[in-house]
């Protein structure tokens, strides 16, 4: 009966980061320069893999699709946070709210698995070279692909139906820059236990689990490295898999925290600096990483650029009629 009498929350209060207007300024200029680097930079990665032949490979492959779950968690996170920086009713629906928790669940969940996948091309190609083309064929890499995409679509899905069942009455500020799972479940007038346990589950098994197999790839992949006699062949070697090594260390820090400590032991301060780093700082970094450790991907930008620039040309010599 006392629940019947409740007012349903029909939309919820993003609180931010600062009151101060200076600072809002601040905020504003910061998350609009990663928002449109991570946009450019994945981007561009997507276009000179997908334009260049010599890339074709399974690591490219992902490292594409890497860069389109950049392009998904950054669209998702960022726009909203940018419009409550500079609007003054900072406010998203119910709806809004539910989908937004969507897409950024889908989105980790799939850069996890991801990782993975990447991890363990790594070790195919080092430790088992002769068998690499065997191993690691279109239709595998379009299987792991498909699973990626597939079990990121259905753990996000399962995380929704869970919050769906949570009962909104009391108070409807959110301590948080967009919707988060730890920081909406705590605003629930009814029982998280469930969700709770759940959430503790999915991170287990998404980014504790997946973190292990990483690491244990990387064993193999190391101590393969290491008994490669030249100095030469180890620097190859390492190459290869160091960009990915950097961004996996990066990633999973942010996330396991995040998902691992739901309920009253959830810190707003840290889980808002956590959240920067994963949906902001990690999709901007990612292509420069990539970029900037790979020789092979900035040829191909060079030479896209160098494509691009000619088509333009050619464009404007062109005269009407």
């Amino acid at each position: 009966m006392a629940m019947s009498n409740q007012t349903l929350v029909t939309e919820f209060i993003l609180q931010g980061f600062s009151e101060k207007p200076q600072l809002q300024v601040l905020f504003f200029i910061f998350f609009l320069a990663f928002y449109t680097m991570a946009l450019c930079g994945n981007s561009l990665i997507v276009m000179a893999i997908s334009f260049s032949s010599r890339l074709h490979t399974p690591m490219y492959f992902f490292l594409v699709n890497l860069a389109v779950f950049n392009v998904f968690c950054a669209c998702t996170a960022l726009p909203k946070m940018l419009e409550i920086l500079v609007a003054e009713k900072r406010t998203i629906s119910y709806g809004g709210c539910i989908i937004q928790m969507y897409f950024l669940s889908w989105s980790v969940v799939a850069e996890v698995l991801l990782f993975t996948a990447m991890a363990y091309d790594r070790y195919v190609a080092i430790c088992q070279p002769l068998h690499y083309g065997s191993m690691m064929g279109p239709q595998v890499c379009a299987a792991v692909a498909g699973a990626v995409w597939g079990i990121s679509i259905l753990g996000a899905g399962v995380n929704i139906v869970l919050l769906l069942r949570l009962t909104f009455c009391g108070p409807n500020v959110i301590d948080h820059f967009f919707c988060e799972i730890p920081p909406v479940s705590l605003l629930s007038c009814s029982s998280t236990y469930l969700n709770d346990i759940m959430t503790i589950m999915a991170d287990i098994f998404y980014a504790m689990l997946n973190f292990v197999l990483t690491m244990v790839s990387y064993g193999f992949i190391i101590s393969t490295i290491l008994k490669i006699r030249t100095a030469e062949g180890k620097r190859r070697a390492f190459s290869t898999c160091s960009s990915h090594l950097i961004v996996v260390t990066m990633y999973y820090t942010t996330v396991i925290y995040t998902y691992l400590t739901p309920g009253s032991s959830y810190s707003p301060e840290m889980g808002k600096a956590m959240a920067v780093l994963y949906s902001t700082v990690s999709p901007t970094l990612n292509p420069l990483i990539y970029t900037l450790r790979n020789k092979d991907v900035r040829t191909a930008q060079q030479s896209l650029y160098i494509v691009s620039r000619e088509t333009v040309v050619t464009l404007l010599k062109i005269k009407p009629g």
